[in-house]
């Protein structure tokens, strides 16, 4: 699995302005349901949960993955990218300020692992992730996600 197995334009955002964390993961979130992933209540639950638990959902330097726990907000698995214009802080000591904020639901606790899977190799890829900061529409973010073959 890839991350454009799941991830499609309409759930991109390159170049969005978010005033603080919480715009952020709810511009993340909005772009869930828009394509119909998830209802409005997740995107609230995703903010509910660092207000809770505090800003362990940035994973590396720049880079948050907003989630909340399964829920009847969510439809199906999915992911949602929306690349910042200006990096928000998000209270995390070491990895802020955040660049990327990766939005992700998932129907039960199993269900995303091939999504995080694919995450993770993307996030070990300091050259990719340069480049995809630099991307400056969604199609473009698709295109350096998909795998080449030699």
């Amino acid at each position: 699995m890839t991350l454009n197995d799941e991830l499609t334009e309409d759930a991109i955002a390159v170049r969005a302005e978010a005033s603080d964390w919480r715009d952020a993961v709810r511009q993340a979130g909005a772009l869930l349901t828009a394509v119909g992933v998830t209802t409005d209540e997740y995107t609230d639950e995703m903010v509910q949960t660092v207000e809770k638990l505090g800003p362990y959902i940035v994973l590396a330097p720049g880079i948050a993955l907003a989630h909340s726990r399964p829920s009847p907000a969510v439809n199906r698995a999915g992911i949602a990218w929306l690349q910042l214009a200006e990096p928000v802080e998000f209270g995390h000591q070491t990895n802020d300020p955040v660049w990327l904020v990766v939005a992700l639901a998932a129907l039960d606790h199993d269900g995303h692992l091939g999504l995080m899977s694919a995450l993770a190799a993307v996030l070990g890829d300091t050259d990719l992730l340069a480049r995809l900061r630099e991307a400056d529409s969604p199609a473009r973010v698709l295109e350096l996600l998909t795998p080449t073959t030699p």
